[in-house]
């Protein structure tokens, strides 16, 4: 089962391959995709990661969580409820 991860400070230039990119070494990544403002098209600082298995998303999530990405500190968790 796949497990959706919450991604957020991230910088605005962040998109949604350089999203992946960083996430790639701890797992497949199924989808990832950065949340924009749909008037201006500009990154809202936050996205979500799809990884494939719950041990991939664990291993991300404590490699990542508040590391460096482009200059800023990134926060990533399991994603909670909301529209799948």
């Amino acid at each position: 089962m796949s497990i959706k991860l919450f991604v957020g400070s991230l910088p605005w230039a962040v998109n949604d391959e350089a999203l992946k990119s960083a996430f790639e070494p701890y797992g497949k990544v199924l989808s990832a995709k950065v949340i924009v403002d749909r008037n201006t098209k500009r990154s809202r600082g936050f996205g979500f990661v799809e990884m494939e298995s719950e041990a991939e998303a664990t291993a991300a999530i404590q490699a990542l969580n508040g590391s460096d990405l482009k200059g800023r500190n990134i926060i990533v968790s399991e994603a909670k409820g909301g529209k799948s």
